[in-house]
This record gives C-alpha cells, sequence and structure tokens, in this order.
C-alpha cells in the first residue's frame, strides 16, 4: 500500500496479520449491512482510495461511508462511475485498524489530515492483543476527540447508534470479534 500523506509518501509493505484482518471484516460487515438496509449512502470497503486535494491525503481507508447527504452537498465526488477509482473530498466515516507497523500513521498523520479533510468521524481500532481498543472520534473545533463510552459503547453521531466491539479467543487460538450495534 502506498498513501500521499502531507507532503510524503508512505509505504506499507508487510502482509495483514490474521487479527488485523478478522477484526476489520467484523466491523465492515456489520456496517455495510446497516448502511444498505437503511439505503443511508454508499460504503467502500479496503482498496477504495480516498483523496483530498486541500490537505495533500491520498490514501486507502480500510473502510469509508459517504451519505446521501453528502454526495448532494458536493462535500464528496465520484467521478466516472463505477469505473472510478477514488472518492473525492470528505467523507462521513473512516476507518482504520492499527497494526504493529501503521501506530504513527493512524494514531498521529491520518488522525490530523482525516481531521483537516473535514471527515465527521474517525474510527480507529487496536486490534492486537496487548492494546485492544475501540475508539469513535468526533471533529472537535481543532481536533479529533473520543467519544465518551458507556459500559464500553460509543455513539456514532454518523450511524446515529451506538457501537460496542468486543474480542474474545475462538477456536485455533485466533480472536473472534464482534461489532455490536444498538
Amino acid at each position: 500500500r502506498v498513501s500521499y500523506l502531507d507532503g510524503n509518501f508512505w509505504v506499507d509493505l508487510p502482509m495483514e496479520r490474521a487479527g488485523h484482518n478478522l477484526c476489520k471484516k467484523a466491523i465492515t460487515n456489520i456496517l455495510s449491512a446497516l448502511v444498505e438496509a437503511e439505503d443511508s449512502g454508499l460504503d467502500f470497503a479496503d482498496g477504495m482510495l480516498l483523496t483530498h486535494l486541500g490537505v495533500g491525503l491520498s490514501t486507502q481507508p480500510e473502510y469509508m461511508f459517504v451519505s446521501h447527504a453528502s454526495l448532494e452537498r458536493g462535500r464528496v465526488s465520484i467521478v466516472g462511475g463505477d469505473d472510478s477509482l477514488e472518492v473525492i473530498g470528505s467523507p462521513d466515516m473512516t476507518l482504520e485498524v492499527i497494526s504493529p507497523t501503521s501506530v504513527d500513521k493512524n494514531t498521529v498523520q491520518l488522525r490530523r489530515l482525516y481531521w483537516e479533510a473535514g471527515v465527521k468521524e474517525y474510527w480507529l481500532v487496536d486490534s492486537r492483543e496487548s492494546h485492544f481498543a475501540f475508539d469513535i472520534l468526533r471533529r472537535g473545533t481543532t481536533r479529533f476527540v473520543p467519544t465518551r463510552k458507556q459500559q464500553g459503547w460509543a455513539k456514532s453521531q454518523v450511524f446515529g447508534r451506538e457501537f460496542k466491539l468486543t474480542r474474545e479467543t475462538h477456536m485455533h487460538g485466533l480472536s473472534k470479534f464482534a461489532l455490536l450495534a444498538k
């Protein structure tokens, strides 16, 4: 993966770890089903490019959501229809799952650039066993701020629901993640 972050190229060479992939899948499956059931917009899984020229950002979030309202207001454009290679502008929500090689990229660089790009919510997840954390970061006046949790539940203003990410050890010693919504 190659990203352009505020004048610098970032290259992620390592392959994705099983826990990282399973965590991302658990989250994106639930969010995609929610977006489809409510017909609230478009969501893009891993691999779709997000570009915001104003802040020097070109990257592939693990997941991003764009509401119909954001498309209609011109906050986001998808030029080329089905053949489009990128989302241009300010999506409503982005997700990043931290890996051992992406801690600085996800917690510092993308956190700042997504805020500068006008992203409404930044979901930041650390799937590593010793650092497991799930945060929904919302726009503050000068930076993203974590949404307060109540018994592990965090409210998403973008989706109008509360979410909780759980992790347990599953068969074969792998983690089993579940994104709960209410």
